[in-house]
């Protein structure tokens, strides 16, 4: 029987659809602001490293074009500022706190949860365009991105703006609608570089299938298109890099103080390669445990991959010596579970992203952050392609609704390959693939159960709802597994029944409510992890989500006030006191130590080597100039990597502040029990690290919500560390110890590992 799907003009939709309120459609949205911004307001510092960015932009214009690390202008964070705008504008308005950094980002969900229920409902219904946003609204990164200051939520929007302004550029055929579309592309680069890149592919094919234009046209059109995503693209990275090193900060990340070097190689090649460590390493991801033991963990001293901050490395299950595969829920699983792997809201931590392969998006390190309804999405995908096929043409003339099917896929293909075989992500990337997971099930809802209608048994297409149901309730019920496994019986139970009465039975008037009851079995466990990080008021650096997050007693953001639980209190007195009319109230290595006393004081402090301490931001010329010049008085050494050469200056010629000056008496004690290992200030950083991981429930380490297996820092995990062999910007001694537990703390509100046993150093008596 032909069918033509064509029959309602696409241009009669687009006019129709703003004509009413759609109801369903507003309760999706309130759902989605309930998830995304309840409980911002405990939001703590969210991302410390982008939060003193945001309060150092709003010290200045030029700080916040750039987006500046610190106040002085010295160097900026490693992603380019366009998210950050958004960020410090809200923050100029409402004042620095941690709802205000996230607002935008909530913001930015909810529109992009918004925005697909606008591309999918004039092709495929009101029906298919509210389960398309139900589903967005529910995919557990989504909402754990959105809670949180990163860069994701806005990367988003901005692409599902674009697709928006495309369908509207083919529908009314203008040129000037298409420049738009393209540039929102290059604007989107400028928020997340070369991930915004991903969709081009499915932009210019669909522009070309879907344009009713002649191929001269179109070819004339994606010409003038490129050019805007181009002009858009380079702007800011060209001018950036042809404004004088001496007038604009270090960037950030980079080796030759670029922006483009910044895109296209730790933002770019690295991502699929593996991480370039300072060691002359890399980071690969997706290990399996024999690789990664003759690779002796991750390399030290060396630049943690993305936006994973110091100290995680080790806490959050680096590829050393642990295999990324296994059952979901990392290492918390009940009753013995299967998941033992890993930390983090029930897919796994910050390095955790599965071994490379087809399949690894299915695995339990990825999968139950984005792939719960990712089998219904692919089958739907197969059906919705069938049931739109108009037969009284060839099967390459597609209709419109399979061209809108193309551009789902070109997104989902190319994504799910690159993610599949890349060496160096974080699983909160997999943001990137909700967009068209949502627009596909919704699609292949209403596509399965009208083919299910439509079809006879001895047809294939008649079991491809029944089919879709199951394979989506049997992913899921071993992703339920590690913590409920009850649900685990529940939910395959439920599938199994409701598929099996739509092939026996057959009724066609009961495939409507049992299409619903599959759908509503299909949604509860991912709707549940969605929920946790609502619960647990989670606002972290490294998004997740999952029940760990509330195993723990608290959610990441439920730290109080703005870093002023990571900052030693008595330290910055000092500092305070003898700053006098220097630039900087003091120097440390890296971000992670300076962020949280920018974000409390609104001072200058210099992150000598940027987020992990070994940018070549600055020469020993050019420190000592500053030393010299009373522009710099105080070095803080929390034992982290940083730039050798400085450092052992410092150490050689500088005078140690006397320890009852900056630390708390507990801490002395503690330093002193532990010894000191020399003149480099890593007993200082070994202690904080072990005291730091007391076996008492109390006091058990946490990320994102999740306790750590790790016990005392003895050993560094993923077997023997190598040390540093070229001289680069590296500090040699332990640092595997040193990293153990610095950083992870800091986001979630408990002890502070900032500055509570480094070595503070007066730079004043160098040059009398």
């Amino acid at each position: 029987m032909a069918t033509n799907h064509d029959t309602t003009p696409r241009s009669q939709n687009l006019r129709d659809r703003n004509l009413t309120f759609d109801w369903i459609l507003g309760l999706i949205l309130l759902l989605a602001a309930f998830l995304y911004g309840w409980q911002i307001w405990k939001a703590g510092s969210a991302n410390a490293f982008y939060t003193a960015a945001i309060k150092s932009m709003t010290e200045s214009f030029k700080n916040f074009w750039y987006g500046s690390f610190d106040p002085a202008g010295y160097i900026t964070v490693d992603k380019p500022p366009v998210a950050l705008w958004f960020m410090a504008i809200s923050a100029k308005i409402f004042g620095v706190h941690g709802w205000s950094v996230v607002l935008p980002s909530v913001l930015f969900g909810i529109g992009s949860v918004y925005l697909i229920y606008r591309l999918v409902k004039p092709y495929f219904g009101t029906t298919a365009g509210r389960l398309s946003a139900l589903a967005m609204t529910l995919t557990p990164i989504v909402v754990a991105n959105s809670r949180t200051n990163n860069m994701d939520a806005t990367l988003i929007f901005f692409l599902l703006l674009a697709l928006l302004m495309l369908e509207k550029a083919i529908t009314s055929q203008k040129l000037f609608q298409l420049l738009i579309s393209f540039a929102l592309i290059g604007i989107a680069f400028n928020v997340k570089m070369l991930q915004a890149f991903m969709i081009l592919p499915a932009m210019y094919l669909f522009y070309w299938l879907a344009a009713n234009e002649k191929w001269q046209q179109k070819l004339k059109k994606l010409t003038f298109a490129t050019v805007s995503l181009l002009v858009f693209t380079l702007a800011l990275p060209l001018s950036t890099d042809m404004t004088s090193a001496s007038k604009r900060p270090y960037i950030g990340g980079s080796e030759t103080n670029s922006l483009m070097e910044l895109a296209f190689g730790y933002n770019g090649t690295e991502r699929l390669l593996g991480q370039t460590t300072g060691t002359g390493g890399t980071f690969g991801g997706g290990m399996n445990s024999k690789s990664s033991n003759k690779k002796g963990g991750m390399p030290t001293g060396g630049k943690a991959p993305g936006n994973m901050k110091q100290g995680a490395q080790q806490e959050q299950g680096t590829p050393g010596g642990k295999k990324m595969t296994g059952m979901p829920g990392g290492n918390t699983g009940k009753k013995g579970g299967p998941g033992k792997m890993g930390t983090g809201g029930g897919g796994g931590g910050a390095f955790d992203i599965g071994t490379i392969g087809p399949f690894r998006l299915f695995q339990s390190s990825l999968g139950p952050q984005i792939s719960w309804l990712l089998p219904f999405a692919l089958i739907g995908l197969i059906g919705a392609l069938a049931f739109f096929r108009d037969r009284r043409k060839r099967w390459y003339n597609l209709t419109h609704q399979q061209k809108q099917l193309v551009l789902w896929t070109g997104w989902l293909v190319p994504v799910y390959g690159f993610f599949s075989v890349a060496s160096f992500f974080h699983p909160y990337y997999m943001i990137m693939l909700a967009p068209p997971i949502a627009a596909l099930f919704g699609v292949g809802v209403t596509a399965l159960t009208s083919l299910f209608k439509k079809s006879q048994r001895t047809d294939w297409k008649f079991y491809l709802l029944p089919l879709a149901i199951v394979a989506t309730a049997a992913l899921q019920s071993w992703y339920v597994f590690s913590y409920y496994p009850w649900l685990t019986w529940l939910i395959l139970a439920a599938g199994l029944i409701i598929a099996i009465t739509l092939i026996v039975i057959g009724y066609r008037s009961l495939a409507k409510p049992l299409t619903v009851a599959g759908i509503i079995t299909i949604l509860v466990a991912p709707t549940w992890w969605s929920l946790t990080p609502t619960i647990a008021a989670e606002s972290a650096m490294i998004p997740t989500a999952g029940p760990s997050l509330l195993t723990s007693g608290q959610g990441s953001g439920m730290s109080g006030g703005m870093g002023s639980s990571q900052v030693n209190t008595k330290m910055l007195k000092y500092l305070e006191k003898h700053q006098g009319n220097a630039k900087y109230l003091f120097a440390t290595s890296d971000s992670s130590t300076a962020a949280p006393y920018i974000i409390k004081t609104g001072k200058a402090v210099m992150a000598m080597g940027g987020f992990n301490g070994t940018d070549p931001a600055i020469t020993l010329k050019q420190f000592k100039q500053l030393v010299k010049t009373g522009q710099l008085k105080y070095y803080y050494s929390s034992g982290r990597s940083g730039n050798t050469k400085i450092v052992n200056w410092i150490k050689k010629h500088a005078t140690k502040v006397k320890i009852s000056l900056y630390q708390s008496s507990s801490s002395q004690n503690m330093q002193q029990g532990f010894g000191q290992f020399g003149t480099t200030g890593e007993s200082a950083s070994t202690s904080k690290s072990m005291t730091s991981q007391k076996p008492s429930k109390q006091a058990e380490s946490k990320f994102n919500g999740k306790k750590s297996n790790s016990k005392m820092p003895t050993k560094p995990q993923g077997g023997k560390q190598k040390m540093p062999s070229d001289g680069n910007k590296q500090h040699k001694p332990n640092q595997a110890a040193q990293k153990t537990t610095v950083k992870h703390k800091n986001s979630h509100g408990g002890m502070d590992g900032m500055g509570a046993s480094g070595v503070l150093y007066d730079l004043t008596t160098i040059y009398k």
